[in-house]
């Protein structure tokens, strides 16, 4: 069994649960909290980031589109119509288009500075960045949200998946980013219709159930969170 090094709160950590529980592959989960820089994480990644799967003989693979490559290389060329990548190169573009858009353009606008601010600063030393809120990162992180979520209404509206006919890394990247959100409480999915019926179609996947599972220590998901038919 491979192992994955990751935090339940990071939507790049998500998304590679997600891609292996698509393709049925059991991981190891090490919950790491990477503020504390522990030497061992280091000696994995000295960037000091996460997601990390250690593959096959124990070699760290650092990155999460990094790792769906591997993981497409390695089990999805087998996978056929389940493959989470396109046959051709144009498909496969636009997948990694929009699997950036969600794990780096909406994390850097939005994601991470509301899990930063919520989730990590309460239990952060104040040697490594805790502390209270701040109430300005809030503010912008919640104004870009509209954005994001109205151009994935305009996708799920638009598309049967995001990317296209089929279920892909697109989808898994977007229904982990918003996935945050929505235990956060961030998304008021009654302005975005056709990106909540896409939303539930993708929360009802077996491949997502732990992530329903998923709670963090001192602050509970909304109400509707883990609930298929929201």
């Amino acid at each position: 069994m491979l192992t994955l090094f990751h935090h339940p709160m990071f939507a790049t950590c998500r998304f590679v649960r997600l891609a292996f529980g698509e393709y049925g592959e059991e991981l190891a989960l090490i919950e790491e909290k990477p503020w504390m820089r522990r030497k061992e994480f280091l000696a994995l990644n000295p960037a000091g980031t996460l997601p990390i799967l250690l593959a096959e003989g124990d070699v760290p693979i650092v990155g999460a589109m990094v790792i769906g490559e591997y993981l497409d290389e390695t089990r999805g060329v087998l996978k056929r119509d389940k493959r989470l990548f396109a046959e051709d190169p144009m498909g496969r573009a636009e997948i990694r288009r929009l699997t950036d858009w969600y794990l780096n353009k909406a994390d850097s606008e939005v994601t991470r500075h509301l899990v930063r601010e919520r989730v990590l600063k309460p239990i952060m030393p104040e040697t490594a960045g805790g502390g209270s809120p701040d109430s300005a990162a809030i503010r912008a992180a919640r104004a870009n949200i509209r954005q994001h979520m109205k151009y994935t209404n305009w996708l799920a509206g638009t598309r049967h998946w995001l990317a296209g006919n089929k279920v892909t890394y697109a989808d898994l990247a977007a229904a982990a980013a918003l996935s945050v959100l929505d235990y956060l409480g961030e998304i008021d999915w009654r302005e975005h219709a056709a990106a909540r019926e896409w939303y539930a179609r993708v929360k009802s996947r077996p491949s997502f159930r732990p992530l329903l599972s998923d709670r963090v220590r001192g602050l509970s998901p909304v109400s509707h969170y883990a609930d298929l038919d929201f």
